[in-house]
């Protein structure tokens, strides 16, 4: 009988101790062939939470163990897997939805697993951040995937403002992230303020039956979600600066610059350059402090 996970080679080559396999996001029907053939061969299935994962095996008649694998135990427990993988065993790696070590846990596993000499496959499938992507109608590629930003208001902002940072230095690329429906309009707001008016896109509950794709300026997207609480799995996708948004930062840079070189308050400063170009002073205020950081 054919091996269907297709991951036995017939050449000699030793077998993968650990697979990482991609499990629907949402529909029940984008689990692939391959991926419920690897699952029925694992000795075992390592899994974030075996309430979600065991309905969908038993909705395929997969009777392999689960073993809980999440950020609490995946240090303590890792050892102990590389052990058995040597012993000849094989794992299968799933997160709740999606494609494994994607937001999710495993990472450090399947480093570990590399460096102990372990085989490791995958069996690619659904990705919540890819399809966001491709259904946003902003540029595919560059794209950097930001996972979740931090929760808390300070956080975030030294995370966006890390980012503008890199976009000053030249980095140009459309900006892919998830996040949690009660946090959904702050966030959009602290992009908005952040990065400015860019073009993005809001997908809600992808491959379900209300999947939603709402597009608009950040600022716009901010306000309707102000007032329409979302629910479900989302993804955000934003759009890269403007090819003249660089020109615009080093024309604010030159006026704080000369703003401050003529012995003004870092506040009076900011006001008086705010006023002349237009720019929100907050954000004004906000470039002048990086300036003064940036110069010691």
């Amino acid at each position: 009988m054919g091996d269907p996970s297709g991951l036995n080679d017939p050449s000699g080559r030793s077998r993968p101790g650990l697979i990482l396999v991609s499990t629907p996001i949402g529909n029940l029907g984008d689990l692939s062939p391959r991926a419920v053939a690897t699952l029925r061969e694992a000795d075992a299935v390592l899994c974030e939470d075996t309430r979600v994962t065991a309905p969908l095996l038993t909705r395929h008649g997969i009777s392999a163990p689960l073993t809980p694998l999440h950020d609490h135990n995946e240090d303590q427990a890792t050892p102990r897997l590389l052990a058995r993988m040597a012993e000849g065993k094989r794992f299968a790696l799933v997160s709740d939805a999606g494609t494994p070590l994607m937001s999710d846990p495993g990472y450090r596993l399947v480093r570990a697993a590399i460096a102990a000499g372990v085989e490791v496959s995958a069996i690619p499938g659904p990705n919540a951040a890819v399809m966001a992507l491709t259904l946003s109608g902003l540029p595919p590629h560059p794209f950097l995937f930001l996972g979740f930003l931090p929760p808390r208001a300070a956080a975030r902002a030294a995370e966006l403002a890390k980012l503008r940072a890199a976009e000053r230095a030249g980095l140009s690329a459309t900006l892919v992230l998830y996040e949690a429906p009660h946090r959904l309009a702050e966030t959009l707001a602290a992009l908005a303020e952040a990065l400015g008016p860019r073009p993005a896109a809001v997908t809600r509950e992808l491959t379900k039956r209300f999947e939603e794709v709402r597009r608009g300026p950040l600022p716009e997207l901010a306000a309707f979600y102000a007032e329409h609480a979302p629910r479900g799995e989302i993804a955000l996708v934003v759009g890269p600066p403007e090819q003249d948004a660089t020109a615009g930062e080093d024309e604010l840079d030159t006026r704080l610059r000369a703003a401050l070189a003529t012995g003004e308050s870092l506040r009076d400063a900011a006001a008086l350059v705010a006023a002349a170009t237009g720019l929100p002073r907050k954000q004004v205020y906000a470039r002048a402090l990086e300036l003064r950081e940036e110069q010691g």
